[in-house]
Formats: C-alpha cells, structure tokens, sequence
C-alpha cells in the first residue's frame, strides 16, 4: 500500500474522529446543563420599506449566550411572530445564525402582508377599539431538541378615531343662493358611533339635530359624506330619506355612513409612508329645499367637516433618530459591545416572504460575533400615540 496514501487517510480518520468527539462532548455538556442555549433578552422592531404588498418589519434580537466560546451548533434558529388581537400580522425565522460569548444583535426581516390589515381593523373595532400586541420570539437547537423563548409584555393599543365628532355646538348651514336667506339651517348637534361592523365595511350612525329658524318648513331631501384617510378615499355616499323640518322647530336626522374595509390596507400604506402619520377628514353635504322654493340647493356642510391628525409609534422607536426610542424588552436600544450578524430576510408560512439567510460569522477577540456585512444594528388636534390610531398605549 502507498505509504502516503496511508498516511493521508490516517489523518482523515484522526481528524473525523477528534470532531466528532469534539461534537459528543459539547453534545453531552449542553444536555448535562454545564453549557447553555442561548436564549432572547431583547428585541427591537421598526417599519422599513413598505409596497402595495407588505411592509418590511425590521428587528434587532438581542441573544444572550451564556457560554465562554461563540457558537453556531445544532442548527441555530430564530423564529419571530407579531399578532395584533390574535390576528398575526408577521411570522419568519432566520436559520444558520451564529452568536458569540455574551450578548450578539441578531438582525432580521419579516414582511406584514398588508391584506390582514382590513382584519385586524374589524377586532379591533370589535374589541371597543383596543387590540393587544404580542411579539414571540425563540431560538431552537435541531440537534440539541431544545429551545428559549422570549416574549415581551403585551402592548395595549386603544384609540378614539371618532369621539370628537360628538358635539353640542351651533354651526350655521349657509345655501349661499340667490334670494334664499341665510342661514337655512342651524345644526345643533351631531353625535357619532360605530355601527356593527363586518369583515366588509364598518358602519358610522352619525346624527344630526338640525333647527330650522324659518316660520315655514325646509326640506332636506338627503346628506352625502365622503371619508378619506391621507387623502385615500375609504367611504361615500348618502342617504335617500326626506326630512321635514317645521318652522322653528328642531329634527334629528340620522346619516348611515360606511368605510369600506377593502381600502384600509392603501391606507396602511399612506400611513407607514407618512411617518405613521393620518389626516382623517369626513366631509357632508345636503340637498336642502328651502322655503317658497321647489328646486332643491345643494349645500356643501362646512361646519360638519370632521379632521383628525392621528399620528402613531407602534413598536416605539420612531424617536430612534434623535436616540430617544426603547424597545419592546422594555430596555433602551443595543448597548456597547454587542455583536451584530449581518441583516437577513425571514422565510414564512403565509405570512412573509423572503429568502433564508445563512450568517457566517467568526469570533473577535472578545467573543462577539462579527461579519462581513456592514449592517447595523381635527378638530385640529394631534392624537401622539405608541399604537396604531392610538390615543394611548400601555406596556
């Protein structure tokens, strides 16, 4: 036989066998409980680039791994979810990833499929406008069969998109028509609720008492609403009742409006674009007849418009910029020393899209992981809050 030959498969068979006692002992040593699994202290989510499609969610996973050396064994795995009143909004995982010693920022990317917007917004209608955001996240070992799971407090998000409409104040309807004397009409009140709501549109009953300071009756033949949301129209029409109002005399005139649920995901998209930012604005309109006249006037209800700047903060990191944003984990962002892999997109089941990433890391000198990636971690009034259209949020 070939000396060399031998010689050269003796070390094949020396170095197979090293390795593989080298993985029965670090095997044995993760099951006897001397070495951990790295488990998630901490995570961080953000909105990157959003289409008509999906909106990129990007999120810093801080891994605590409590062993001396980095490591990569078994498989290591991330999988990450969002649910917004149990409807999940983003699910992905992120394979081949590689800590060090310590604490190492874990980068990934799931996708929020807009078309769950619309069903999201009918639990959250439903639930009196509150939806509690949840975040999972774990890292698994194939080989090792064990996992850590990390789940920050539940994030509650309560809005009031049309409480203010309610009003008691007078607001005068001008025709602004020849030999018609203004005003016509003088609105006296206007309430606002949500109606039952459906996977297909959620209804507003809006009323109106109307008083009528003419001595003879005026005629309203209908009212027309138009609803936009940054200007994307997600409601319209009107109603085809008449109304007598007697001189002197006050009416309520109920106004049946809708938003059709179809349109809330380009909504969704208007909103990201603008820095989570809304301008929700209902405008009304009424064919009025007035006294001594039998061709109706159609009167725009300018005293009526509705406007509402509603600007949100989700994940609580939009001051990230100016270094002032926290963290679902309740903790501030990434602190010296931690590693970062380089960004990757989660692959998942339904709910995003994306490739694996495969992340090969080496170990710097003091244990964190490092790659080659260069990735890092109106009634005129303002609603500022730390949730979708919300008017307040509580960890």
């Amino acid at each position: 036989m070939d000396a060399r030959a031998l010689l050269f498969g003796s070390k094949l068979r020396i170095a197979a066998t090293v390795l593989g006692g080298l993985g029965l002992v670090v095997g044995g040593a993760f099951a006897a409980g001397v070495l951990g699994v790295p488990s998630v202290e901490r995570v961080e989510n953000r909105f990157g680039d959003v289409d008509e499609a999906e909106t990129a969610i990007e999120t810093d996973l801080v891994v605590q791994n409590p062993n001396p050396v980095g490591v990569r064994l078994g498989g290591l795995r991330v999988d990450y979810a969002v649910s917004m009143n149990d409807v999940e909004m983003a699910r992905g995982e992120k394979r081949g990833v590689g800590v060090g010693a310590g604490n190492s920022t874990v980068n990934l990317t799931t996708y929020l499929q807009n078309d769950r917007v619309p069903e999201w917004w009918v639990s959250h209608v439903r639930n009196g406008e509150t939806t509690a955001m949840t975040v999972d996240a774990t890292v698994r070992s194939s080989t090792l069969g064990q996992s850590t799971s990390f789940q920050p407090a539940s994030r509650t998000i309560e809005t009031d998109v049309i409480g203010q409409f309610n009003s008691s104040e007078d607001r005068p309807v001008n025709a602004d028509a020849p030999l018609v004397e203004d005003p016509v009409l003088v609105i006296e009140r206007t309430n606002a609720s949500w109606g039952e709501v459906t996977a297909a549109e959620t209804p507003i009953d809006i009323e109106f008492r109307v008083y009528n300071p003419k001595a003879s009756p005026v005629v309203v033949s209908n009212v027309g609403y138009n609803i936009t949301m940054n200007d994307v129209q997600v409601g319209s029409g009107e109603t085809e009742d008449t109304t007598t109002i007697p001189g002197k005399t006050s009416r309520v005139v109920e106004t049946p409006t809708a938003m059709s649920n179809e349109r809330l995901d380009e909504w969704w998209v208007s909103h990201v674009r603008n820095d989570q930012t809304t301008e929700l604005r209902i405008d009304f309109y009424a064919e009025v007849e007035p006294p001594g006249s039998d061709d109706p006037v159609r009167v725009p209800l300018d005293g009526m418009t509705y406007t509402k700047t509603i600007e949100t903060d989700m994940f609580g990191t939009k001051a990230d910029a100016s270094g002032e944003g926290g963290s679902d984990g309740g903790e501030g962002t990434t602190g010296d020393g931690d590693a970062t892999t380089s960004e990757g997109e989660a692959t998942g089941d339904g709910t995003t899209s994306g490739t694996t990433s495969e992340e090969d890391g080496t170990t710097s000198g003091d244990g964190t992981t490092a790659t080659s990636d260069n990735s890092t971690t109106s009634d005129d009034s303002t609603t500022t809050d730390d949730g979708i259209l919300a008017r307040g949020a509580a960890a």
